[in-house]
């Protein structure tokens, strides 16, 4: 039994030395973004059952030769939300993993403190590029392509997620004007304007003047048109153009030459309507408006990025464009992840390999949402580490008094066979 009481001081010093070691690591990682504690996981050697003279008693009912730590497992739960001032700081709000990657195989983590570095590459502190899918909607500092979404592509097929820090969303010139309005059945001078752009992004006026046609034909009316293309300040005209307009004896729009006119290089069609949607020319009271299509060109505001880890190019002009979408890797089992350092760890056999979701249609999601300028804190409890320590050391003192006693006792058997 002395013997015994020396393996069993022995294996609980062990155990408890190696409980003491995980818990004072969680603690020194308690202001560590995107740490996981993890949790021991004790059982008994060699117990033995053994009978107690009631069923109802409290006493243990087996003997063995202490404890064995069996297994140090991954706290899964979530860490607390910090707020952060840079919109490149990422949080997962639900399962999943950041995927950054140096010079060799992927890491993994929940730490999403990213940057940009001087390449305009989207990088961790100490330099790791972030994975993602790039739109492939940017050329030389022009967006080729206003995207709705970006779609996660393979998983084998992440790559580092750059992006300039000027971006231009380049102009999209006029090509159709619409006008409404009552030109009256008055013999009087109308002006109907519209703004447009030109390809090299200048806001212009394309200006309808009507005037009365000599001679006048029944029934009806007909009207003269001569359409303008000049700068806001009326100072330079970029082309002229005329037509007629008829209208039957009601007023409604019969018929119109004037369908288009130069704008500084891009031909704009001209839209009066037809019967009573439109241009009209009835009664006595004028009215005007009209509208274009066309877009000015816009400097890059910023980068956001959505719930759904998609990065969002802003512009000046009003326009957003997707360009980007941050991967959010999942594993089968995330508790067999090898820990590499701190906040980061490698797949392994026990985890299996990295995977992305689907949703109904096959297509990749991160199967998650996430938000910026907020960044996941460690999921230690330090009350929790430090009751859980102090157990601990108890444990291991009182394993140490078992083995003290234990040789104790032993020399007392000693000196009395003596």
């Amino acid at each position: 039994m002395m013997s015994q009481a020396f393996y069993t001081g022995i294996n609980g010093i062990k155990a408890h030395q190696y409980g003491i070691d995980v818990i004072s690591d969680n603690l020194a990682n308690i202001s560590t973004v995107g740490f996981r504690g993890y949790t021991t996981e004790f059982s008994s050697l060699f117990e033995e059952a053994l009978v107690t003279a009631s069923s109802f008693s409290n006493a243990s009912s087996g003997v063995g030769i202490g404890t064995k730590l069996n297994a140090v497992a991954m706290n899964e739960s979530k860490g607390v939300l910090q707020l952060s001032d840079r919109s490149t700081d990422l949080a997962i709000l639900g399962d999943g993993w950041f995927g950054i990657q140096g010079e060799g195989k992927p890491l993994y983590t929940r730490d999403g403190a990213f940057t940009f570095d001087k390449n305009r590459d989207l990088v961790t502190n100490d330099g790791y590029y972030v994975l993602g899918t790039m739109g492939n909607n940017i050329n030389n500092g022009v967006l080729t392509q206003q995207l709705a979404e970006v779609e996660l592509g393979a998983v084998d097929a992440q790559q580092k997620l750059q992006f300039p820090e000027d971006l231009l969303f380049p102009v999209q010139p006029t090509t159709e004007a619409k006008f409404y309005g009552n030109l009256t059945a008055l013999d009087e001078t109308r002006v109907i304007s519209s703004g447009i752009i030109d390809a090299q992004n200048n806001r212009n006026n394309l200006r309808l003047e009507f005037t009365k046609s000599i001679p006048q034909v029944s029934p009806g009316s007909q009207w003269d048109i001569t359409a303008t293309v000049e700068n806001l300040e009326g100072t330079k005209i970029y082309s002229t153009s005329s037509g007629v307009a008829s209208f039957d004896a009601a007023g409604a729009l019969i018929s119109n030459t004037l369908t288009s006119i130069n704008n500084n290089g891009t031909n704009v069609a001209i839209d009066l309507g037809s019967g009573y949607d439109g241009v009209i020319a009835m009664g006595d009271e004028f009215s005007a408006s009209s509208s274009a299509n066309g877009l000015e060109a816009g400097d890059l505001l910023g980068y956001d990025i959505n719930k759904n880890g998609e990065v969002i190019a802003t512009f000046s002009n009003g326009m957003q464009s997707a360009v980007g979408m941050v991967a959010v890797y999942h594993f089968q089992n995330d508790r067999g992840l090898e820990r590499v350092s701190g906040s980061r760890f490698a797949e392994s056999q026990n985890s299996g390999r990295a995977i992305f979701f689907q949703d109904e249609n096959g297509k990749n999601i991160i199967g998650t949402d996430m938000t910026n300028f907020k960044l996941e804190g460690s999921n230690v409890d330090m009350t929790v580490g430090l009751t859980e320590i102090i157990i601990m050391q108890r444990s291991y003192d009182a394993n140490s008094k078992s083995i003290t006693t234990a040789d104790e006792m032993l020399q007392k058997a000693l000196s009395m066979d003596a």
